[in-house]
């Protein structure tokens, strides 16, 4: 690889610097762990674009039951293949430095299967599937589960989570940042 501080000039370091809320040299850990996934490609090219199988090869998505939807969400593509930057992106959100309302932003984002700008039963019974992975709940049970989320979070009751709605329910749990976040 030559050392990861030659992969970038020092005003690209800058750029993602500002861009991001992640230190030079995080960034350049950053860089480390995107070319550990596929070092070959991204020898040849460090703007080349992995496949999500790559990137999903990252300790921490590999265990994540929202590793496909964390990788379609940061790719800009929106096929879950990305580029330096796209994971870069990534690793900023979930970074310990980035701020409360951008993790929200994202995991609304995440939660949204179906992209419509509203966490809707559909997309709560996909979180909850994700969620309990084999201890698949019975239809009664998902159904109540996901009628006390609506009774709790739905405040306009339209029957969809809206981002205000999420956001003002995840305001409730201290414990949402914890659970979003990847050690650099």
């Amino acid at each position: 690889m030559g050392g990861s501080q030659s992969a970038f000039t020092e005003q690209e370091l800058d750029d993602y610097q500002t861009l991001t809320y992640l230190t030079k040299k995080e960034i350049l850990h950053v860089y480390k762990r995107f070319f550990t996934l596929a070092p070959q490609a991204v020898n040849q090219d460090k703007n080349t674009k992995l496949g999500i199988s790559d990137i999903q090869k990252l300790p921490e998505l590999k265990v994540n039951p929202f590793r496909e939807r964390i990788c379609k969400v940061f790719s800009s593509s929106g096929d879950g293949d990305m580029t330096f930057e796209d994971f870069l992106d990534m690793m900023s959100v979930f970074s310990d430095q980035a701020p409360k309302n951008v993790k929200v932003e994202y995991a609304f984002r995440i939660y949204d299967f179906d992209e419509d700008d509203y966490i809707s039963a559909g997309d709560l019974k996909e979180v909850i599937d994700k969620l309990t992975g084999d201890q698949k709940l019975s239809e009664e049970d998902m159904q109540q589960l996901i009628d006390n989320i609506f009774m709790e979070a739905d405040l306009d009751d339209d029957e969809l989570l809206s981002f205000a709605e999420f956001e003002h329910v995840i305001s409730k749990a201290p414990d949402f940042i914890n659970s979003f976040r990847i050690r650099l």
